[in-house]
């Protein structure tokens, strides 16, 4: 049990997670292969439909055997197999909260259709009674407080949709992407659903984790991972990746906003979708702004107001290509 401790694992996750007679994960983010034809390093994802779902049921039985009862899972997938997972998730006992759209830039253009440009999401729990939601680590400023700053706001900002569209596919050439995985997700869209569904100290597992993103994303949140995958080189990489943050989150450990603080900064600015100097250079943006990632990081810190406006200075030259 103690290698599957914040670690990326070499094997299949069902055969993996079959080793485990207890549950031990808070939450499950999977991105599973979506049966469309492309080569990984050690798969064609090209089954025929019905083994596909066969397949599909067996995964999604071993990562429910190990969630425990509070816990949320999460399945990324394309549209020919959303409503299949849907069903397949709730005959599991699954009840879903969300049906997520994660809308992109950088949409993959046809030439006799409309061009793709989004990504489902399912998001269920085990227990409609019983869940993790964090509702403060997904709040942003409403348009009340931003614009028209109308004594009517939530003063807390409201819960973002659930359209996901503030962040881009990682393309070839921007700096988060891993130049040996042909597919990532962004690693802030990750911390999304990791910091609204998890608390600190939790597990969260990965069964398909070819990048890394999903750990990456725990560990600078704070949580523990597991994550599986079945080429040796994803594997050695995603290690090699995690360890590299390691050093940069013990490295950045006594900076004015630490590597969670600022992980956290970046991840409201980019939800926000303003940019970072025009929050500057509004008052009421700036105030907004602050208060907001006040109350995100929910920690009873009080945070210097020219170390934030230090880290959205350095943003204003900041994409993610």
């Amino acid at each position: 049990m103690h290698e599957y401790h914040n670690n990326i694992l070499l094997g299949d996750c069902i055969e993996l997670l079959d080793k485990i007679d207890q549950p031990f994960v808070d939450m499950v983010f999977a991105d599973p292969p979506f049966n469309v034809g492309f080569r990984y390093d050690k798969y064609h994802d090209k089954l025929e439909k019905n083994n596909y779902l066969a397949w599909t049921r067996d995964w999604m039985t071993a990562c429910l055997r190990v969630l425990k009862p509070h816990g949320s899972f999460y399945v990324a997938i394309a549209d020919d197999y959303a409503a299949h997972i849907r069903i397949i998730g709730e005959e599991l006992g699954l009840s879903v909260r969300n049906w997520i759209i994660w809308h992109y830039t950088f949409g993959q253009q046809t030439t006799q259709k409309f061009a793709k440009s989004h990504t489902h999401i399912l998001y269920f729990v085990r227990d409609v009674k019983n869940f993790v939601f964090n509702d403060l680590a997904v709040r942003i400023p409403s348009d009340r407080q931003l614009y028209y700053n109308d004594a009517r706001a939530i003063s807390i900002g409201k819960i973002a949709s659930d359209t996901w569209d503030c962040y881009s596919r990682v393309c070839g050439s921007f700096k988060e992407r891993q130049g040996w995985h042909p597919c990532q997700m962004p690693e802030l869209l990750l911390a999304r659903a990791v910091a609204v569904s998890s608390n600190p100290g939790e597990m969260v597992l990965d069964p398909f984790s070819g990048s890394g993103t999903t750990a990456a994303a725990a560990l600078q949140l704070g949580r523990n991972y597991c994550g599986f995958d079945i080429s040796e080189d994803y594997v050695i990489n995603s290690r090699k990746r995690l360890a590299d943050l390691k050093t940069q989150i013990e490295t950045n450990s006594t900076a004015p906003l630490n590597q969670l603080e600022s992980f956290e900064l970046k991840r409201l600015f980019v939800e926000m979708g303003i940019h970072a100097q025009t929050i500057l250079d509004t008052p009421l943006f700036l105030e907004a702004f602050i208060k907001q990632f006040h109350i995100r990081m929910n920690n009873g810190k009080t945070y210097d107001r020219s170390a934030i406006q230090k880290a959205l200075k350095e943003l204003t030259t900041w994409v993610a290509r």
